[in-house]
């Protein structure tokens, strides 16, 4: 019985020292496979505007898409449904649950300013895109510069009408720093010229306010040239308001964003005669986000370039802005 009780006894403590030996070897600092279990992940609040546009569309699209080569990011998306009530919340919910970091395209400027100044106060870091908010109180600001576009825009429209003509204006939401931007640079650029912008609408960035603007100036004005939108899908509504009432062929017609799926495509098939790119922004933001999420500095402002897309240049991949 003592045999066997001294057999039993020493596979008990061979037993308990490989058990030992093994939890020695899961040491975290070890092991791909425990460093992966402990490895720090972070939460990103994204508060979108409104998805009710399709560049914007695009850009939570390109933010998802980024992310995924980023697997401990996490990313929380919500859809502000072009409420600035509803955006001011969602900042203030994603400061309340701690996430580790924002990122918000505002509806509007001034709103947005408050609740993101207290994320930022907070402790959290903030990065806008597109569209600016007052003050500095916010970690990156990421977008292309509005006002060259626009005054980019006004140039190609100067030098395409030779100097003179009638221009229909249908602005973005002029409550937005992106309207009003790409609003004065278009202005600037035409000054001193002899082209006159005899309609103006703000079609506040949606293709069917824009149609139902441009069927206005078509009924009130017989010799409208040219159509400037302040995005692709104001341009396509104007386009298709014009060709509805057969005038579609005499009138030139420009717009901004050159998303490939839409201003790109409605250039190759002649529904606009120019576009200019404005970025999603999205691939930057996640950029941008993982360094500071690691302690780097980025910049403050990161202004991305834009490009002119004409069906004559579409084949090169556009002509960079100066």
């Amino acid at each position: 019985m003592e045999s066997i009780y001294r057999k039993k006894l020493g596979a008990a403590l061979i037993g308990a020292a490989v058990l030992l030996a093994g939890c020695h070897s899961k040491n975290p600092g070890t092991t791909n496979s425990a460093a992966k279990g402990t490895a720090k992940r972070w939460v990103i609040g994204m508060s979108q505007c409104t998805l009710g546009e399709p560049w914007r569309v695009q850009m939570d699209a390109d933010i998802k898409k980024a992310a995924r080569k980023y697997p401990r990011l996490k990313i929380i998306f919500k859809d502000a449904q072009n409420s600035v009530l509803q955006q001011r919340a969602q900042i203030a919910e994603f400061v309340q649950s701690g996430v580790n970091l924002i990122i918000v395209s505002p509806k509007e400027t001034a709103p947005l300013t408050e609740p993101l100044a207290k994320a930022y106060q907070a402790g959290i870091p903030v990065i806008v895109l597109d569209r600016a908010v007052l003050g500095n109180q916010y970690t990156c600001f990421i977008g292309a510069s509005n006002t060259a576009i626009g005054r980019a825009a006004g140039k190609w429209i100067v030098n395409k009408l030779h100097g003179k003509g009638n221009v229909v204006e249908l602005e973005g939401s002029m409550t937005s720093s992106p309207g009003q931007e790409r609003n004065s640079g278009f202005r600037q650029a035409i000054k001193g010229t002899d082209i006159h912008v005899i309609f103006t609408a703000d079609m506040k960035w949606q293709q069917s306010i824009a149609r139902r603007e441009m069927e206005s100036a078509l009924t009130r004005f017989p010799n409208i040239n040219l159509v400037y939108a302040a995005n692709d899908p104001g341009a396509y509504g104007a386009y298709l308001a014009a060709k509805a009432a057969g005038r579609a062929k005499k009138i030139i017609f420009v717009g901004i964003d050159g998303l490939p799926s839409l201003g790109l495509a409605y250039v190759a098939q002649g529904y606009l005669d120019a576009t200019f790119r404005y970025p999603t922004c999205g691939r930057h933001a996640i950029a941008a986000a993982w360094k500071i999420l690691h302690g780097q500095k980025v910049p403050k402002r990161i202004t991305l370039p834009s490009r002119l897309f004409t069906k004559q240049n579409l084949a090169e991949g556009g002509q960079p802005l100066p």
